[in-house]
């Protein structure tokens, strides 16, 4: 399944994001995945209480899926689940950093025109204010 906003390379921001969390009443704070040996930035995701704790009993991302309202063990249906390392706090106790380990081929939901899953979730760089190009 392919959509203009995943794979287009118009550039669409969506300026609303967290004031939609908010208003929807989401208690959640901004998870940074970053792969632990690289130190590539995979994607950021939400955590809610319940997501942060299944991470730590799993050792595996867990996170708070604010689009679906649910909890996902990312990778749990596509194999590509990311292994814990390390989990860090900022100094405001208000945004997490999972430092992880790529268990299948990619970390991101997307997939390339080969249908193979992207390593990450920044694969396009913007280009001028309305455009992107594929890294």
């Amino acid at each position: 399944m392919s959509s203009a906003l995943e794979d287009g390379l118009e550039l669409s921001l969506d300026w609303e994001k967290v004031a939609k969390i908010g208003r929807d009443g989401h208690q959640v704070i901004p998870v940074v995945l970053q792969d632990a040996d690289t130190l590539e930035v995979l994607f950021i995701g939400y955590a809610n209480q319940q997501a942060f704790e299944a991470t730590l009993d799993r050792q595996s991302a867990v996170l708070y899926s604010t689009s679906r309202n649910e909890i996902w063990h990312k990778g749990a249906t596509s194999g590509d689940t990311l292994s814990l390392i390390d989990v860090r706090v900022n100094c405001e106790q208000n945004s997490l950093l999972y430092l992880v380990r790529r268990d299948g081929d990619g970390a991101c939901h997307t997939r390339d025109e080969a249908g193979v899953t992207r390593p990450g979730c920044y694969y396009r760089a913007v280009t001028d204010s309305q455009n992107m190009s594929f890294v």
